[in-house]
């Protein structure tokens, strides 16, 4: 329970009780991170729900607004930076890491910030129904586990902790959840192609993975998971 609450203490800014915790303590905590956003998308789905109720553009910027909220815009920040990197550094790899390390934003960090939140705003307008919701989080969530699992870590300390954390039974038991959860919205069917493919990108472009390469696979696989929902209906 003790990693649970560590999960939602990371990945959010809900409030969470005050409780030690080692580096052991982090690192497994990942194994929780599909729990938190099913959290965060229920937090979502009901602030859009609301909204909708005196405009479906307000529900989609209530939305929007929770889901930027609640987790601290965290993701968006590690958008920014391999935005950024990726951007500024082309084909050198050293360049994009020192980049990346740079907690200053540039124009391809803004740039990529602003297309991911019209994205996600219009993809939200779109949407007929707003329960499906809750599991777009969840779904993107199980991502890092994999990308954990099987990319060296970039930077020692937390990261290189997390790669040991994440067993493949882990990956394997919250792969069956979403493919029964698939059952219900087939449109998460996509999840794990968004999320291998993530998986391949940063193999081949950047070698490896870090908490900025996580943070942006969580966007990625978000944006696409509401582009599935809005193709197949929902």
């Amino acid at each position: 329970m003790k990693r649970l609450v560590v999960a939602f203490g990371f990945l959010t800014r809900l409030p969470m009780p005050r409780i030690a915790a080692d580096m052991a303590d982090f690192a497994a905590a990942i194994r929780w991170y599909p729990v938190v956003g099913l959290a965060i998308g229920g937090l979502v789905a009901l602030a859009g729900w609301a909204g909708a109720q005196v405009d479906p553009w307000a529900g989609a910027l209530a939305a929007l607004v929770a889901w930027i909220a609640v987790t601290g815009a965290l993701h968006l920040d590690g958008l920014s930076d391999l935005a950024d990197g990726c951007g500024a550094a082309h084909r050198d790899r050293a360049r994009l890491l020192a980049v990346m390390a740079d907690p200053h934003v540039g124009s391809f960090g803004v740039v990529a910030i602003v297309v991911q939140l019209l994205a996600k705003l219009v993809l939200l307008h779109a949407l007929v129904v707003w329960w499906p919701v809750v599991l777009v989080p969840f779904a993107a969530r199980i991502g890092p586990l994999v990308w954990a699992r099987w990319l060296p870590s970039l930077r020692e300390g937390l990261g290189s902790a997390v790669s040991g954390a994440v067993r493949p039974r882990d990956v394997i038991g919250w792969a069956l959840v979403l493919a029964g959860a698939a059952i219900v919205v087939p449109a998460l069917a996509v999840a794990p192609v968004l999320i291998v493919g993530w998986w391949w990108w940063l193999k081949a472009r950047i070698g490896g993975v870090s908490g900025d390469c996580h943070g942006a696979g969580i966007e990625i696989v978000e944006t696409g998971l509401l582009l599935a929902l809005v193709v197949g209906g929902f």
